[in-house]
C-alpha cells in the first residue's frame, strides 16, 4: 500500500528554512587576486573567521563550492546549546579533568558568544533562548542526567531541573520516554536566517564573498598560498579551512580527521494553536538519549513540527527519508499519524575520533571543525577563535590543544557506518527493554 498520502500536494525536497531565507550569494562576476587570508567554507566557522578577520582590517575572502551557507548550516535543527556531546567521565579520561574542565566551560560560553554576536550585529534569526528538554530513553539514561544535572547548572549558570515520567507532559505531550531534563542554558534559531546575518555581517566588513566556487587545490610557495578553483586562481598569506562534513579530496589530511555523517529532518504542514501546545508545552527544543538520537521542535513560528534524526548514514530519496522519519515521529507524537509533510532534507555533520572539535594549524593551513551535530554555537565560536589565532599568531582555545586523531586506513570514506548505526539501534533496543 503506497503511503504517499503523507505527503502534502506542494511537498518541497529542500529545507524547510529555505522557505524564508534561501541561500543566496552565488559566484562574484570577478576574481580577488590577492587576499590576506583565503577561508574555505562558507558556513558557520568560515563566515565568522571572515568576519573577525575583516573588522580587525585584515582583507579575506570566502569560498564554497555551493551558495553561501547552503551545507549544514541552512540545513540543521535550529538547536543550539554549549554542550559537549561526549560524558564528562569519558572525557575526563581522555584527556584529564584539568583540560576536560576548561573544554566543558569553554563550550558553555559559546551560547553567551552567538547570543552577544546576533545582538551586536543586528541579525534577525528567531534566537529565542528557551531552554532545552533532553528525553530520557531509558531510566538508567534519566539516572545519568540527573546526575550531570549540577555540572550543566554549574557551566551554564542557568538552571537545569529533572522532570519525572509521571510529570513529562509539562515538557512533551508524550507518554513515550522516562521522564528527562530541562536546561535553561539552552535556545532554538532559524538557522537559514542566521547564516545569511552572519553572511551580510561579514560583507558589511569587507570580507568577499565567493560562493559556487569550487577549491580544487592549493600549495604553498615562498610568496604564501595559491588556491587553485574552477573559477581561477586566488594567491594569499594564510589559509584557513572551515568545511567540516563537507571536507573534500583537495584537503587529504585534515579529511583523514573528521567522519561525515548524513542527518535527515522533516517539517509538517501547518498544525493547529492547540496541538502546538499539547507536543511541545513550552516551545523548548527537544532531543532525545537514543544513541541513534531524535531532535525536534516546533517551527519559529509553532505551526509546524520539526524532526530530525539519524534515519540512514548517506543521502537518501528525500521521500524515502521522510517516510522513515515519519515512523519515529509518530511512535513519540501518535496524535501525528494524519498530519502530512511538507517539506524532507538532508545535510552532513562531522564527528571526530575523539568527539572533541579541534581547530589549529597544520602545515600552514589554519582549521576549525569536527562539532558532532552541535555545531551552530561551537562553529560560530571556533571561526571566530581561529581569526584570533591568525591575528595574535597563538590561541588560549583548549580546542587548540592536544592531537587531533584519525583512525588506522582511514581515508575519508566511513564505510563501516550502516554496520555502527545497526550496532547502535540494537543496542536502544537491549536496554530499552530491559528499562
Amino acid at each position: 500500500m503506497s503511503d504517499d498520502h503523507i505527503f502534502t500536494a506542494d511537498f518541497k525536497a529542500q529545507p524547510y528554512w529555505w522557505d524564508a531565507a534561501r541561500p543566496g550569494i552565488g559566484a562574484a562576476q570577478t576574481m580577488p587576486g590577492r587576499v590576506d587570508v583565503c577561508i574555505i567554507g562558507g558556513g558557520y566557522a568560515g563566515l565568522s573567521c571572515a568576519l573577525e578577520l575583516a573588522r580587525n582590517g585584515t582583507e579575506c575572502a570566502v569560498l564554497d563550492t555551493k551558495r553561501i551557507g547552503q551545507g549544514a548550516s541552512s540545513r540543521n535543527g535550529g538547536l543550539v546549546s554549549g554542550g559537549l556531546k561526549h560524558a564528562e567521565k569519558g572525557l575526563v579520561k581522555e584527556v584529564g579533568r584539568e583540560r576536560a574542565t576548561r573544554l566543558m566551560q569553554e563550550a558553555a560560553g559559546t551560547l553567551p558568544f552567538i547570543d552577544d554576536l546576533i545582538t551586536r550585529e543586528g541579525i534577525d534569526c528567531d534566537f529565542a533562548r528557551v531552554g532545552r528538554f533532553s528525553c530520557a530513553w531509558t531510566r538508567g539514561h534519566y539516572d545519568a542526567l540527573a546526575r550531570s544535572a549540577e555540572l550543566t547548572e554549574e557551566l551554564t549558570g542557568e538552571p537545569v531541573r529533572m522532570v519525572p515520567p509521571e510529570r513529562q507532559r509539562e515538557e512533551v505531550g508524550s507518554d513515550f520516554y522516562r521522564g528527562g531534563q530541562v536546561a535553561e542554558g539552552a535556545a532554538t534559531i532559524h538557522p537559514a536566517k542566521y547564516v545569511r546575518g552572519l553572511a551580510d555581517a561579514a560583507q558589511r566588513a569587507g570580507a568577499t564573498l565567493l560562493g559556487q566556487t569550487h577549491m580544487t587545490g592549493m600549495t604553498r610557495g615562498p610568496d604564501g598560498w595559491r588556491i587553485e578553483t574552477d573559477r581561477g586562481t586566488i594567491r594569499a598569506d594564510k589559509v584557513m579551512l572551515g568545511t567540516n562534513g563537507y571536507t573534500g579530496r583537495e584537503a587529504p589530511w585534515f579529511r583523514r580527521r573528521v567522519v561525515p555523517v548524513a542527518s535527515f529532518l522533516i517539517a509538517t504542514e501547518e498544525i493547529s494553536p492547540e496541538l502546538a501546545r499539547e507536543l511541545v508545552p513550552n516551545a523548548r527544543g527537544l532531543a532525545d538519549t537514543r544513541r541513534v538520537l531524535s531532535y525536534f521542535r516546533l517551527s519559529p513560528d509553532h505551526k509546524r513540527v520539526l524532526w530530525g534524526g539519524r534515519v540512514g548514514t548517506a543521502a537518501m530519496d528525500p521521500r524515502e527519508s521522510a517516510r522513515r522519519l515519519h515512523r519515529v515521529m509518530t511512535r513519540v507524537w501518535p496524535q501525528l499519524e494524519d498530519v502530512r509533510i511538507s517539506h524532507s532534507w538532508n545535510g552532513h555533520v562531522a564527528f571526530t575520533f575523539d568527539f572533541i572539535p579541534h581547530l589549529g594549524e597544520h602545515e600552514g593551513v589554519h582549521f576549525a571543525l569536527g562539532c558532532q551535530g552541535s555545531g551552530v554555537a561551537m562553529q560560530t565560536w571556533m571561526g571566530y577563535q581561529t581569526a584570533r589565532m591568525m591575528l595574535r599568531g597563538n590561541s588560549e582555545s583548549a580546542f587548540a590543544e592536544g592531537r587531533f586523531p584519525t583512525f588506522p586506513g582511514y581515508r575519508g570514506n566511513p564505510w563501516v557506518l550502516p554496520l555502527i548505526l545497526m550496532w547502535f539501534r540494537l543496542r536502544d533496543q537491549i536496554e530499552r527493554s530491559r528499562s
